[in-house]
């Protein structure tokens, strides 16, 4: 007997994807669900962040506030030597101030959007499954209320809530820091006690007005520039 060539498997050819037959539902909710992890892994460190700054700001205020007694103690009462070392600490205590404020407000912004953005996730949600609407304790609106919805589980919020954020906190402390430092800028050119009292307290007003001003600003250009996809 002689050896007979070994026959090969017949070689197939992979399916064009034109001839794929899709079969079941595609996995929207995998995809939808990954998103929405990742929107608010994103939102725990922005959370983190506002935290951090505002947490290290306080840190600084109290290390300065601590250095400045320690040296008035150490001078024997408010005199050049405070003065000098006032002046070279609390502007940089101010600007640490400053720059945390609007960086909160950044922040609170970038948590804004992410929070329309997983409530457009649950509109998705309910879109696939509309019976799970009664289960949802967070709004899948991405208005304004929607958003208040899921920050507060309130379509609105009183002036206490807005009083007790993070930037409002800070910005009140940097008004503060400024009429302090505008007092000791007084008393160094020889100003007297009733004039460098106004001049902090009419200081402390502006810049808790500048700052209220400007960060109220950006926040409404926000809003104004926003258009929902999903209104309520």
């Amino acid at each position: 007997m002689g050896d007979r060539p070994r026959q090969q498997p017949p070689v197939r050819k992979p399916p064009s994807l034109d001839s794929l037959e899709v079969t079941g539902t595609p996995p929207h909710a995998q995809f939808l669900a990954s998103e929405h992890w990742s929107l608010l892994a994103t939102r725990s460190m922005t959370w983190n962040e506002i935290f951090s700054r505002t947490g290290t700001y306080l840190t600084v205020l109290s290390a300065a506030v601590i250095a400045l007694s320690l040296v008035a103690n150490a001078t024997g009462g408010f005199g050049q030597d405070f003065r000098t070392f006032a002046l070279l600490v609390l502007p940089v205590v101010l600007l640490v101030g400053v720059g945390t404020y609007f960086r909160l407000i950044e922040a609170d912004i970038e948590d804004a959007w992410l929070v329309i953005g997983m409530n457009r996730l649950r509109h998705a949600y309910i879109e696939l499954a509309p019976e799970l609407d009664p289960y949802f304790v967070a709004s899948h609106h991405d208005d304004e209320s929607g958003m208040l919805q899921t920050y507060s589980f309130r379509s609105r919020v009183g002036l206490t809530h807005w009083l007790s954020g993070s930037p409002v906190i800070v910005g009140i402390i940097d008004a503060v820091v400024t009429g302090v430092l505008t007092a000791v800028v007084c008393q160094a050119v020889g100003a007297g006690a009733v004039l460098r009292t106004i001049a902090g307290v009419l200081a402390a007003l502006a810049a808790a007005v500048l700052l209220g001003t400007m960060g109220y600003r950006k926040v409404r250009q926000v809003r104004r520039d926003y258009r929902p996809r999903f209104p309520s």
